[in-house]
Parts: C-alpha cells; structure tokens; sequence
C-alpha cells in the first residue's frame, strides 16, 4: 500500500528532490508525519512546523525550497494545496478497493427511471419515476432522487441526500394553511458533489437548478425554484430560501443563510453565519453578523441598537440647528 515518488511526480508533475524510488505509505498532516508519510505546506503560518515534521516528503511551493532543500525529499510545486488535493485522488484510486455492485440489491428504482450503464446506486437509495441520473455518477447509500429530477455526469451525492422533496409552500386560508403542490423538479448539472444529508427541494412551477461544478457541504438546505450558478460552494449548515439566485463562482460560509427571492451576483463571497438580507449586484467578500461578546456586554450593545433610528432623528436636528445658526 506505498507509492513511489517517482510515479506521484510522474502522474501529477512537479519538480522532485530526492530519490524517485522512496516508497510513502501514507498522507499526514505536518505535526504528525512519520518518515515514511508525504505532507505538504501551503501556507506561510505553518512554516514553523515544517523544521520538526519529521515527514519523509514535503510538498511546498518554490518559495520554501531552501527550508526543503536539506530534507530527505521534497516535491516543489506552483500550488501546494492544489497538488496535495491532487494527490489524495491519485492515492484512493491506486488503494481502491474492489467494486461492488453497481446497483444495490436494496436500492429501489422506479422502471421508468433512466440509469446510466457506468453510474454507481448505493445501498437503500430511492430512485422514483421519470428520474435521470448521468454517467459516472454515484449515489451513496440512503440517497433518494425525487420523480422527474435529473443529475447530469459525474456527481457525487453522499449518504442521505434527498432531491427533489416538496418545496414550502402553503397558502393562509381562515387561520390554516392550504398546501401548494410543487409541480417543478431538480436539476442538477455535471460534476456536482452534494455532502451528507442535504436537501434539495423541487419547484413550485418551474425547477430548482445546481448547475456544473457546485459544490454542497452536509445539512444544506436549498429551497424552491433556487437557481446555484456554476462552480459555487457552500459550506455546511447553510439555508438558501425559495426563489434565491446565487451567481457563479461564489462561496457561502457555513450556517450562512441567504433569504429568499434575493440576487447574488458572480463571485460574491459570504462570511459564515452572516444573514444575506438584500441582493448583491457587486463581486466581493460581504459579512453581516454580530459580534460574540459577554451576554452583559450583549446586551446593552442590543438595547444601543434599538436606539439607533430615535439618535440618527436627533442628530439631524442637531445638524440642521447647527445648520441655522451657521445662516444667522
């Protein structure tokens, strides 16, 4: 279970320094290597752990090859992170473990459901009818695709995704609430991964759309008629409201919400738990959130802030009497 150095430089480039045939039989981080395990630094503020890892290979930009340069081995590279990311795919495909079947015997698929021949359906997943899921794509286990949505090629949906539950909708009726049957579905573009147990809801009209290369964490919940431009990711705990439009590129922090029937444009960036309450038209990074303090501290802080409105009114008095007596 070793790879050599020289076929990781081989497959994923890079310049090496050191023996090609030194075998590494794992990945670890900096602090914990052992020589027989690579590790990588991309970022300046570990720099400090890289003289004491006693890691057998090192993967850092070129910046850092005079600190590497005395180590047994190095890899040196334009994008360490990058190339680490890289790294960890070309690991589990050369340790796979044998396949099992492509579609689980407890899987239940509607007929009418369309499967491509290569895509993996884990155990107890649910397919239901008029559903498509693309080539090379893998539902693990317990995921269920909603009737009439489609997953394009090469997705990944881990353990309890559900697509394609009914979106909230219910009309007030005499103090009660009437149902709005959600008649839209899910579409999902290619190269999408989807973290455990989020959930994607169908239109009320028209779809709700991921498109390509969007990228979910776990407990997502993404609602009616949404639309998630490509290559956007969300990390975990995020809530996006019906009828949201998110543009591409973006990345929303975790436990961020974004209410409904707002705009995002490309390249926005959320900070986590911030509270997006009016579009954005403009890329950048945007934060809306209270800082954590004492609950005393809080408080008072809060009780400052219902004043707000009554002391901007006083001060634009005090402003135009200012104003007044400058005139006189």
């Amino acid at each position: 279970m070793s790879l050599k150095l020289g076929l990781i430089v081989e497959a994923l480039g890079g310049r090496l320094l050191g023996n090609p045939d030194l075998l590494m039989s794992g990945l670890a981080p900096l602090q914990s290597a052992q020589p027989h395990q690579i590790s990588f630094l991309s970022h300046p503020r570990y720099k400090t752990q890289l003289a004491s890892s006693q890691a057998g290979c090192v993967i850092v930009g070129a910046a850092l090859e005079p600190e590497v340069v005395t180590r047994t081995s190095a890899i040196i590279t334009d994008d360490p992170y990058l190339y680490f990311g890289r790294l960890t795919r070309l690991w589990k495909s050369a340790h796979a473990q044998a396949a099992g079947p492509r579609i689980h015997p407890s899987a239940v698929i509607d007929p009418t459901a369309i499967i491509a021949p290569d895509a993996v359906i884990g155990p107890l997943c649910v397919v239901e009818r008029g559903a498509e899921v693309g080539s090379g794509t893998w539902l693990k286990s317990r995921v269920t695709l909603g009737e009439d949505c489609k997953i394009g090629a090469r997705c990944l949906l881990h353990s309890g995704v559900v697509i394609g539950a009914d979106g909230f909708g219910f009309a007030p009726h005499q103090g009660q609430w009437e149902k709005i049957e959600q008649l839209g579905a899910v579409r999902i573009g290619n190269d999408v991964e989807i973290g455990a147990n989020t959930c994607i809801d169908r239109g009320a009209l028209e779809d709700t759309v991921i498109e390509d290369g969007v990228k979910l964490d776990n407990l997502i919940q993404i609602g009616h008629n949404v639309q998630v431009g490509q290559h956007t990711a969300m990390a975990g705990c995020v809530g996006v409201a019906g009828s949201a439009k998110i543009g591409a590129h973006c990345t929303v922090g975790g436990g961020a919400v974004v209410l409904g029937h707002l705009s995002l444009a490309d390249h926005v960036h959320i900070s986590a738990a911030s509270v997006v309450t009016r579009s954005i038209s403009q890329p950048g990074h945007y934060t809306g959130m209270f800082p954590l303090d004492s609950n005393a501290n809080w408080e008072k802080n809060a009780a400052s802030l219902k004043q707000l409105s009554r002391l901007r009114d006083r001060i634009k008095a005090l402003e135009a009497d200012i104003q007044n007596n400058k005139e006189n």
